[in-house]
């Protein structure tokens, strides 16, 4: 295998019994491993719908590279992102961060920076082949990239300090069986990222979709991101593969998912958007904002029918996982 962090090797762990494994054997279940191109595979057997999914990715990865991508433009395009850059900012510069579905790797590649180490896992291995290699190119060894399942995921639980899960878990069947999945990832005291399609949100995307499909218009009139990406036939197709063609999608409100936050002992810290009519100038991702009134998250949501809607209708949940309701005003200790 490719020179990585040794922290990073004693992190995976046997997707079969759960045991850490040594030298990719597990001791418990005498299970083997191998790493093509360096890359573990760690991924046991799935459902019918979840392969469906690992195939549709396989012969699509999503989002793929822009041609002449470097470590350089990658970061810079990711700071245009107010989202990325306030994810790296709440992140700690030592932090070790999971990315759970990390597609082609560009966020797991923004946040390993400084002293951070980073395991990026999804189910498609040529998805993963892509981050990897484009890893190699920018000589990061900070970063490992793993094939895993998150239903039955190749590394350690309660092992990271950050494990970020952004437009995944509302492509596998049971959204919220996959959510504690990923929760027993984050350590005590670690805080949990997950972003989702919003039941409200996601209403454009889906009139756009069923236009396109009762009267064969072509997606790219109706898609401002199918526009923009005219000139990157690779990326246009990505994005319309995943957004048009997806064999499993689910929405999701905020109330729904804060459930899962209680059911899975992962105190809610706020969404991003924040889902208050009067949100704070300044946000820092980590800290906790006052909850609203249901009617008020009710409205906030339905505003971001038109706010969210032009990159899919995705919002973010952030929360910490094992520690008392965080009182609205303090800063949570690193």
């Amino acid at each position: 295998m490719p020179a990585v962090a040794a922290d990073l090797l004693e992190l995976l762990a046997c997707p079969s019994c759960r045991s850490p494994l040594r030298d990719l054997a597990c001791p418990t279940c005498r299970a083997r491993y191998d790493a093509p191109n360096g890359i573990p595979r760690l991924r046991g057997p799935t459902d019918a719908r979840s392969e469906a999914v690992r195939l549709f990715y396989a012969s699509s990865p999503f989002p793929g590279y822009a041609p002449g991508e470097s470590l350089s433009s990658l970061r810079a395009r990711a700071r245009r992102s107010e989202f990325a850059r306030l994810l790296n900012e709440a992140i700690a510069p030592d932090a070790l961060v999971l990315e759970m579905g990390c597609g082609t790797g560009q966020m797991s590649l923004f946040l390993a920076s400084a002293d951070r180490r980073v395991i990026a896992a999804d189910l498609s291995r040529p998805s993963l082949e892509l981050g990897a290699d484009a890893a190699r190119r920018f000589g990061l060894d900070q970063i490992l990239f793993v094939e895993t399942d998150l239903q039955m995921p190749g590394v350690r639980a309660a092992a990271f300090d950050v494990v970020y899960c952004s437009g995944v878990l509302h492509h596998t069947p049971d959204p919220r069986r996959s959510f504690a999945a990923t929760s027993r990832l984050v350590r005590p005291g670690g805080f949990l990222v997950v972003g989702l399609y919003n039941a409200f949100a996601r209403i454009p995307h889906g009139v756009r979709r069923t236009l396109s499909r009762l009267t064969g218009v072509d997606p790219t009139a109706l898609d401002p991101v199918l526009q923009d990406r005219r000139s990157q036939p690779g990326r246009r197709e990505a994005w319309l593969r995943d957004q048009y063609q997806h064999p499993e999608e689910h929405w999701h409100t905020l109330a729904e998912v804060k459930r899962w936050f209680r059911e899975n002992d992962i105190a809610y810290l706020r969404s991003y958007p924040a889902a208050l009519l009067s949100a704070p100038m300044r946000e820092h991702l980590f800290s906790p904002i006052d909850d609203a009134w249901w009617v008020e998250e009710l409205l906030v949501q339905a505003s971001w029918t038109m706010k969210l809607s032009h990159e899919g209708g995705l919002f973010v949940v952030i929360g910490r996982r094992g520690v008392e309701p965080i009182v609205t005003g303090t800063q949570p200790k690193s």
